[in-house]
């Protein structure tokens, strides 16, 4: 049985969604529950990986049950939740297709980006939202985001892991990049049919620094759809990982 689960998470005691040496990662913690339940190891696959200090509200992955467990998809929400900690929730549990994969059958995801723009932190916002006290223009940022709208080239907004080749595809859609007023700040959330390594943070971060009057607005559109090379550079700014959230990930 090929079970899909939903997780919500805070990602700031974690070094990110993927299993790495050291088990401090939210995909470790996950691996030992099902191993504590299955009584034997179980592999998960996530629908993508979250950085250190990312949180995620609907992050999506699938395993395939053991025949020897026969608890239905419901029971495996609270049996997991008794063994992961506080800060990792499983959400939902259910039975998928055989042929459901949580990352190939994605079409698209969306996330959000939160700014405190308060004179103050509130200490139990802290790792929750970026703290930028300093005046930003909203009309400019909004207009920013507009511009990433539409199928591009984003190498200009992609960190590199390492693999990369010549034929690394940077082309990537966003179906909308919108800005909304909060209490204390600004939420900007962007959903796209996919997102290059810290492309978010790095779409946010440059969105800022053109409504901080540190970009011009004609730089900044340069910096899409460059040719081979990248003549017109790289973003200009990652934002920190504490203000982003994993909303959705969506199927069909």
């Amino acid at each position: 049985m090929r079970l899909k689960i939903t997780i919500a998470y805070d990602g700031r005691p974690y070094l990110g969604w993927q299993s790495q040496a050291g088990g401090k990662t939210v995909q470790d913690h996950l691996h030992e529950a099902l191993e504590v339940i299955a009584k034997e190891p179980v592999k998960l696959h996530g629908a993508g990986r979250t950085d250190t200090g990312v949180h995620a509200l609907a992050q999506v992955a699938h395993f395939d049950a053991p025949a020897s467990v026969g608890m239905n998809p419901y029971n495996w929400v609270p049996a997991l939740n008794t063994k992961l900690p506080a800060t990792i929730r499983v959400m939902e549990c259910k039975e998928v297709e055989a042929e459901f994969h949580s990352r190939f059958s994605a079409s698209g995801k969306k996330y959000y980006y939160d700014i405190c723009t308060d004179p103050v932190m509130p200490p139990l916002k802290a790792g929750l939202a970026w703290h930028l006290p300093r005046l930003l223009d909203a009309d400019v940022l909004e207009r920013a985001l507009k511009l990433f709208e539409g199928k591009h080239d984003f190498h200009a907004f992609a960190a590199y892991r390492g693999n990369e080749t010549a034929e690394t595809n940077y082309a990537r859609t966003v179906f909308s990049a919108d800005l909304a007023t909060l209490a204390d700040g600004y939420r900007m959330s962007f959903h796209g049919d996919g997102f290059l390594y810290k492309m978010v943070r790095m779409l946010a971060g440059s969105a800022i620094k053109a409504s901080q009057g540190r970009l011009r607005l004609d730089d900044f559109e340069q910096l899409l759809d460059q040719p081979e090379g990248l003549p017109f550079g790289k973003a200009p700014l990652c934002a920190p990982a504490d203000g982003l959230y994993l909303e959705q990930v969506i199927y069909d």
